[in-house]
């Protein structure tokens, strides 16, 4: 009689982000009301330092600051784990209702509280090493619900993307960069009210106040997928 065939577990090899238009690419945190780019951004400019161009942690995951958590990285109900089985540890980062996340920067806790299936779903992974300030790897993902990771929205960012980030002056520079349509829309309805302003002062002062109330009220609205922008030693591996 055979033997039964012993399953084997599958592991899946997150794609590699190496530069801006990768990431671009991948509609990693977006549409709105993802904050997964506001929060790479804040992780790459908070949580990195550089030295002698090596990269280090900026802050020790595992006293809790910032919200970061264990990441056990436990196999799903096909028998996948999101990311590879390593000797260190991993630790997350993003969940906007852990104890310390009121520590993160408002524009990354801006729509905490909008009712909506897409808030609060993206998180950034690290791994840790036996030496603190040091790690390894950096993955960013995506629930797909209550409980697993999406691993087709799982990414591995590179170090030349960690560098490319850190060039940008400010959050909105960054997403402008990404194509990241709430920030373009938002400008969009600015400069309209601009030129009708700088053509007619006098006439349709009703279009201009609703142009403003859409402006201010775009944090509440999708914004990104019908918008695109136009024309606009520790070595991270």
């Amino acid at each position: 009689m055979p033997r039964p065939v012993k399953e084997m577990q599958m592991r899946t090899v997150p794609r590699k982000l190496r530069t801006i238009h990768d990431l671009q690419m991948s509609r990693f945190g977006k549409p709105w009301p993802k904050h997964g780019l506001q929060l790479l951004y804040w992780f790459v400019k908070e949580c990195i330092w550089e030295n002698d161009d090596e990269m280090f942690l900026a802050c020790d995951p595992t006293t809790g600051i910032f919200g970061f958590h264990p990441f056990e990285n436990r196999s799903n109900d096909r028998n996948e784990k999101l990311l590879p089985d390593i000797d260190s540890s991993y630790y997350v980062v993003g969940n906007l209702y852990s104890p310390q996340a009121n520590m993160l920067k408002d524009y990354v806790k801006k729509n905490k509280y909008v009712q909506n299936d897409l808030q609060n779903t993206d998180r950034i992974i690290v791994t840790t090493t036996q030496q603190k300030q040091c790690f390894g790897k950096i993955y960013a993902t995506t629930h797909k619900d209550k409980f697993d990771y999406d691993p087709n929205d799982t990414f591995h960012i590179s170090r030349s993307l960690l560098k490319s980030i850190q060039s940008f002056e400010s959050v909105e520079d960054f997403l402008r960069s990404v194509g990241d349509g709430e920030v373009s829309y938002q400008m969009c309805l600015v400069a309209m009210v601009r030129v009708h302003d700088d053509d007619d002062d006098d006439d349709d002062s009703d279009l201009k106040d609703e142009m403003k109330s859409k402006s201010s009220a775009a944090d509440h609205a999708d914004t990104d997928s019908e918008r695109p922008l136009r024309n606009c030693g520790c070595t991270i591996l």
